[in-house]
């Protein structure tokens, strides 16, 4: 690997609104690097690559729960919000982590997961020890049954990991759980929660994290009456603020809590809110400056690769930031979707109800219903299209090696509840089982996990990921990784007031180019005819360019190109 520089090309900012165009890089900890050599990601991993987080030129990381849990989903069931899980690390090394990341520019963003903690929480377990009705009990949503002896649940509901939303316990009550079974959800109506996790945010702010991903932001909130209603009664509700159990309006007192305290740290602690909602103007709500300041928009991780649609995505996004006062977000990757470089490469949604990428990965991955070179072409002028927007830019880790998911993953080797709780067809968030995109990064060409750690790696990789692995692609011209680099490069160096304007001129249902303040054009060619682009200075393409008879550069199909403007 190269020599890293002494700090990140694009982090040294430290004033209040570094995140407003912040690149920002997620880290799964478990499936980044293993310093121990047990398999599983840690901190001692991470701490060993911040060199390559720097190099890569990344403003933060965000990194997934790091939490001591049981991994009944993937470490979102936390058992102690303020410490780290024993195969992860120590609060020590967690501190180190902070003054690595800090010491080279790159702020942290950390998960933290109100909605429900894990059933080994110990309130969770002095709640199963205590009677009903106590104040115990009350921290978490506690029923009696229907039936005669209590032995139907409170509600008919279904998890979002399938199977009831509600579990029996030994007294005969049942617990709502909204996910699965072994996260009991909180009672936010009962002030020692609130007054809980004020000390979680606290306890880390304090620490050097410099900001939140909240999850499941507009789930905390519920209003449950004496009856409760049937799915089918909830399903007809209106999200309009008062549906009992999702985006609630008064949520975001809550949040007003949180700034408050967030304000009192300079500079003051962000947070950014996943938050699924009916519409635009209900996210807006959690990008408020008297909330949580930012949300994430998963839309492009939701659409086609269409020039149409992404441009309807921008506009509208970008209209909803300007009313809010917070910058927008865009994220093609995350731990919870199939990989952008697979999604493209498949035949498009085309309006369907079903993730991309969903149907093949519960097929098993066959290889002649994708087109690998395509999806790879595609997600990297996808990437180049993003990192050329006004506002924050979430990066998943893998993504900038061009990692396709992995979808060949025996079924006694997956590990997501997703997956495990399901039937093929119906395999959690719109048939996904998530353990494709969470499998180990491969660091070198060989060695027992492609150098993730000096043993195997707690989920199976494949063969291929020797051919992107970052001992491959370091220094290697055109390698995805090189053009990450130089992207996130260029960015900091061009990045100006969070607007654009469309060249109408350039633009077609095919191809979108915009310009940025500085006089630099970004040009996406969606199609598969190649256009001619316009005269300037090429800065960076996605891929190779052509050159047409008079001496033009020809921008192909499924590449995007940065250009600087020649002067009038």
């Amino acid at each position: 690997m190269t020599a890293a520089p002494l700090t990140s090309p694009s982090a040294t900012r430290s004033d209040a609104d570094w995140w407003r165009q912040a690149a920002v890089y997620q880290i799964y900890p478990r499936s980044f690097a293993d310093g121990n050599g047990d398999g599983i990601g840690d901190l001692a991993g991470i701490i060993s690559r911040v060199p390559y987080l720097a190099e890569l030129g990344v403003d933060a990381v965000w990194l997934s729960p790091f939490y001591p849990s049981a991994l009944a989903d993937g470490g979102y069931d936390v058992d102690d919000y303020r410490d780290v899980d024993p195969t992860i690390g120590t609060l020590e090394e967690f501190d180190e982590m902070v003054a690595a990341l800090h010491g080279v520019g790159i702020k942290l963003i950390v998960d933290v997961v109100p909605n429900h903690s894990s059933d080994r929480h110990v309130w969770f377990q002095e709640a199963l020890a205590s009677p009903k009705g106590s104040d115990a009990r009350e921290r978490y949503i506690f029923r009696d049954g229907r039936g005669e002896q209590g032995e139907e649940p409170p509600a008919d509901w279904t998890s979002i990991f399938s199977g009831p939303a509600w579990t029996r316990v030994p007294d005969g009550q049942w617990y709502l759980h909204s996910f699965a079974t072994e996260q009991p959800d909180f009672n936010w109506r009962h002030p020692e929660v609130h007054e809980d996790f004020l000390h979680t945010l606290r306890f880390w702010s304090d620490r050097g994290v410099d900001g939140f991903r909240i999850d499941v932001a507009h789930g905390l909130s519920k209003d449950l009456g004496e009856v409760l209603p049937s799915t089918a009664e909830l399903r007809a509700m209106p999200k309009d603020g008062t549906h009992p159990l999702w985006d609630r309006d008064d949520v975001h007192e809550i949040y007003a809590e949180w700034r408050e305290l967030f304000d009192q740290y300079e500079p003051p602690r962000i947070a950014v809110a996943e938050a699924w909602v009916e519409t635009p103007e209900r996210r807006a709500r959690y990008a408020s400056p008297e909330g949580l300041g930012q949300a994430f928009n998963f839309d492009l991780m939701e659409a086609d690769f269409d020039a149409v649609h992404f441009r309807d995505i921008v506009t509208d996004n970008l209209a909803q930031s300007a009313v809010t006062g917070s910058s927008t977000t865009w994220v093609f990757s995350n731990h919870d979707g199939v990989r952008h470089a697979t999604r493209y490469g498949l035949p498009p949604r085309a309006g369907r109800a079903v993730k991309q990428g969903a149907e093949w990965v519960a097929a098993g991955g066959p290889e002649g219903g994708i087109d690998r070179e395509l999806g790879l072409r595609r997600a990297r002028a996808a990437t180049m299209f993003e990192l050329a927007l006004p506002g924050s830019a979430y990066l998943y880790q893998g993504e900038e090696l061009g990692l396709h998911e992995v979808a060949e993953i025996p079924d006694e080797e997956r590990q997501d509840p997703a997956f495990l709780r399901t039937t093929a067809a119906d395999r959690g968030f719109d048939g996904l089982g998530r353990d494709g995109c969470r499998v180990p990064l491969p660091w070198t060409r060989s060695g027992s996990s492609f150098g993730f750690g000096e043993g195997g790696g707690h989920l199976p990789q494949p063969a291929w990921f020797a051919d992107f692995s970052v001992e491959v692609e370091d220094g290697t011209a055109g390698s995805t990784l090189e053009m990450y680099r130089e992207a996130l490069r260029l960015r900091t160096e061009l990045q100006g007031e969070e607007t654009l304007e469309w060249d109408e001129a350039l633009s077609s249902d095919d191809v979108l180019a915009f310009e940025r303040p500085g006089g630099w054009l970004s040009v996406t060619n969606f199609g598969a005819e190649p256009v001619t682009l316009p005269a300037g200075e090429l800065l960076l393409a996605s891929g190779e360019l052509a050159a047409a008879a008079d001496g033009s550069a020809v921008l192909p199909g499924a590449t995007t190109a940065w250009l600087r403007q020649s002067a009038a």
